[in-house]
């Protein structure tokens, strides 16, 4: 026999969580080709050193604004071959989550909702730049939000301990 769930009308009308995407938008994109045409000539493989921070602000009501900066440059035998900075944002409308929730829900499935339409600008720009395109693994915000979430206690840690002495 199954089991039924009583169908009251407290559970009909509880609102559902729901996260929705208003907008995306670039905030700020830079390309740097700094010695080109030179920069072009075959070569090593450039080393690439990218850099992804997460910044997000409650707008008005239930919209969150959620910010990527990902930077990107690349070096080859210590000349710089290209340097790329996007500011990647997006608009969520956030409704019906505990409180508790909100937080890690802006910071890690906001990131991962925009994070594919950055990745792509990236590879545009930088294929339009004269190089092949920028292709960037997946990133893990999960990782990113306990890693910053670590720091943020360490550095509460290190106030208490010097307040104690």
């Amino acid at each position: 026999m199954a089991e039924e769930t009583p169908n009251t009308a407290a559970n009909q009308d509880a609102p559902q969580p729901s996260l929705h995407i208003v907008g995306q938008y670039i905030k700020d994109l830079s390309f740097e080709n700094p010695n080109a045409p030179a920069s072009l000539a075959p070569g090593a493989a450039p080393q690439i050193g990218i850099s992804i921070n997460v910044g997000a602000q409650k707008q008005e009501n239930d919209i969150y604004a959620v910010e990527l900066t990902i930077n990107a440059k690349a070096e080859r035998e210590g000349t710089v071959l290209f340097n790329v900075e996007l500011v990647y944002g997006g608009l969520f409308s956030i409704q019906n989550f505990a409180e508790n929730q909100i937080h890690p829900l802006v910071m890690i499935e906001c990131p991962r909702l925009i994070f594919p339409f950055a990745r792509q600008i990236l590879s545009t720009v930088t294929q339009n730049g004269g190089f092949p395109p920028l292709l960037m693994e997946p990133v893990d915000f999960s990782a990113i939000y306990r890693q910053n979430l670590e720091a943020a206690a360490a550095k509460i840690k290190e106030g208490e301990d010097a307040s104690v002495n």
